[in-house]
């Protein structure tokens, strides 16, 4: 009973990521018992006509919902600490851009499956921005380490531009709310664009002026833009999360607008 109260965040209070609260991820005991294959030479067939029949007649639906209630449970990679390191091997010429717009599970899953993959070669959520080394989710979560969830995109520049890319985060996501995306509030929710270099400096603030005046008339944007500083890698669980985690959470600011292509 405890597990399912903690379960129950209220969506205005909780971070998309708290939906699973750090009791799930830290290390459980095991439980005093071991599950035994079953044996269907030893089984009574009375036993094995009914299990059969509760098979058959469980929804697929309720299938689905128990193995959704049951993720955080049984993977054994949702730990916390400084892993999440692994170097990205790409082409030369490859260039890195890195954005910032509320929970990263789905601004990953976003810019995977929106742009071919000889343009976005890959991606890599993590943390930006911050005060602190090598910080861990749990840190981050608490909004003191001043670290942005971000997603780090390589991408190729002869198949898409870095005008694009800022194009597509401006449509993707709700850059007037301050600190907060959707139900998720927090500094680490905030949005930003994170430059490598004057000439990404330059564009972005050309593209945020004219989004400003031309998509989001209804309010300022709060987006920063800053040189990206020193970047950590989230923990390996959190990449590709949806692609790994299909149903998984996915922030309701997080969809493309329909707006019309910029003067």
């Amino acid at each position: 009973m405890m597990v399912q109260k903690n379960r129950q965040l209220s969506l205005f209070h909780a971070s998309c990521h708290q939906y699973i609260t750090w009791r799930h991820l830290e290390p459980q005991e095991p439980p005093p018992y071991k599950l035994q294959a079953l044996n269907f030479a030893t089984t009574k067939p009375l036993t094995l006509i009914l299990l059969i029949a509760i098979a058959i007649a469980t929804p697929p639906a309720m299938n689905s919902l128990f193995a959704r209630l049951s993720r955080p449970f049984t993977s054994s990679t949702m730990r916390f600490g400084p892993e999440g390191t692994g170097a990205v091997s790409v082409p030369e010429g490859t260039e890195k851009a890195t954005v910032a717009a509320g929970c990263f599970w789905g601004v990953e899953h976003m810019y995977r499956h929106h742009f071919p993959k000889d343009a976005v070669l890959d991606a890599r959520v993590g943390y930006i921005g911050g005060n602190t080394d090598n910080p861990s989710y749990r840190a981050v979560c608490t909004g003191r380490t001043g670290h942005a969830e971000a997603l780090q995109i390589y991408y190729n520049p002869s198949k898409v531009s870095y005008q694009k890319l800022l194009e597509f985060f401006y449509r993707m996501h709700d850059p007037t709310t301050e600190d907060r995306q959707g139900p998720d509030v927090g500094t680490q929710y905030r949005s930003g664009i994170f430059t490598h270099n004057d000439e990404q400096d330059k564009i972005a603030r050309e593209v945020t002026k004219k989004v400003q005046e031309q998509w989001w008339k209804q309010g300022k944007i709060a987006t920063e833009i800053l040189p990206a500083g020193e970047w950590w890698d989230a923990e390996d669980y959190h990449q590709k999360y949806l692609d790994i985690n299909p149903g998984g959470y996915e922030c309701p600011s997080h969809f493309l607008r329909k707006f019309p292509d910029l003067d």
